[in-house]
């Protein structure tokens, strides 16, 4: 049984994930700040950490970085969930070591999606991940290839990302949206096709393969 904590200052908020959460099969601990979390998650090592940014005692950016710093807790995945949508916010998230970002409101179905794709492909502990002459570095947010600083705009680092950290594993195209767009209504059908045509570009056209009808892999030795 997969553990998830749960860490939101609003009551309302903790019962409802908790509720759907545990309909699923999850075993759910909650916390209402920061504080909180960091003893819970230390307690009872969970799989996966639902955490709202904006807490009173001490927000979710410093208990995330706070969290990645104990390390029996590498292989635990944080997803911040927060009504607070500007890229500046999901952007230190991220740099700080967060797995995802979902703005509220929940959206429950998606959520759920979200943490099977999460807890399908796993996760890479280290910050860098490197294949042949690809460096890809979470903490900075940059790409390099060849020893050169490639420019990669937030969903295409997130996307090659998501693909290197998975090699060999093809990733349906919903898995793919589910990840890295979320709830963005604003998606169209093609915007995955025309940011991996974008990284080929970058990184070159046969590292990232696609499955005719099914989705793209990660692969260098084809």
């Amino acid at each position: 049984m997969k553990k998830i904590l749960i860490v939101d200052d609003e009551d309302d908020i903790l019962e409802f994930l908790k509720y759907n959460l545990e309909k699923e099969g999850y075993k759910i601990f909650t916390a209402s700040n920061g504080i909180e979390a960091i003893k819970s998650a230390t307690d009872n090592s969970p799989d996966l950490i639902l955490m709202d940014v904006m807490m009173p005692e001490m927000d979710g950016i410093e208990a995330c970085r706070k969290l990645k710093e104990i390390s029996s807790l590498n292989l635990t995945l944080i997803v911040f969930l927060s009504a607070k949508s500007e890229d500046y916010t999901q952007l230190i998230a991220l740099e700080v070591g967060a797995d995802d970002y979902i703005v509220k409101p929940v959206k429950i179905r998606l959520l759920i999606g979200k943490i099977k794709a999460l807890f399908r492909r796993g996760i890479i502990p280290q910050d860098i991940i490197t294949v042949k002459n690809i460096s890809i570095d979470k903490s900075r947010y940059t790409v390099t290839v060849d020893g050169k600083v490639i420019d990669f705009p937030k969903k295409e680092f997130e996307l090659l990302r998501l693909l290197a950290a998975n090699p060999k594993k093809v990733l349906t195209r919903q898995e793919i949206y589910e990840t890295i767009w979320g709830d963005d209504v604003n998606v169209g059908e093609r915007t995955i096709d025309v940011h991996i045509r974008k990284i080929r570009e970058k990184i070159g056209n046969d590292i990232i393969k696609t499955v005719k009808g099914i989705g793209y892999k990660f692969d260098t030795n084809d």
